[in-house]
């Protein structure tokens, strides 16, 4: 299985706690980051590695692309309950997963990834899969108020 090209890869540190990717954003100004990526990709223009990451995240949701051509669609208030709720935090999540994947970090998430996307045959499966629990472990962690246990997560992609 090959490595995801590298403009799918997204810095994102999460070992201190924090998320710095897009920290000085506010919401509107996050989705708009996702709409002008979009918006170059379909035009052809060129791209930073940045803005390629993202349009190659929302090249492979055909479902949230209309919803980034038009602006009233980065306004949408959407249920911040889970990923399949809000494109924005579903594409995010493929970001950092991605970011995990590409960095091996935590150490074994890219061979967990490799062995996923080998048994289904799809790469994006695979994700989808694997950002469910990291959903699940970031909203549990936010809930305690304490930093994502790495062992936990790692035990419970394993188990995918």
């Amino acid at each position: 299985m090959p490595a995801l090209p590298d403009h799918a890869l997204v810095r994102v540190s999460a070992q201190d706690g924090s998320m710095t990717l897009f920290a000085a954003q506010s919401r509107e100004q996050l989705r708009g980051a996702y709409r002008d990526a979009w918006l170059r990709r379909c035009a052809g223009l060129p791209l930073q590695p940045l803005e390629a990451q993202i349009a190659d995240v929302v090249a492979a949701h055909p479902e949230y692309q209309a919803l980034l051509t038009e602006e009233a669609g980065t306004l949408e208030d959407f249920e911040a309950a889970g990923s399949a709720a809000n494109p924005f935090l579903h594409m995010g999540l493929h970001l950092a997963l991605r970011d995990q994947v590409g960095t091996d970090r935590p150490a074994g998430i890219a061979a967990i990834h490799q062995h996923l996307a080998a048994r289904s045959g799809d790469r994006h499966a695979a994700e989808h899969r694997m950002i469910e629990v990291l959903a699940q472990v970031l909203s549990e962690a936010q809930r305690s108020g304490l930093p994502p246990p790495e062992a936990l997560y790692l035990d419970r992609l394993r188990q995918l």
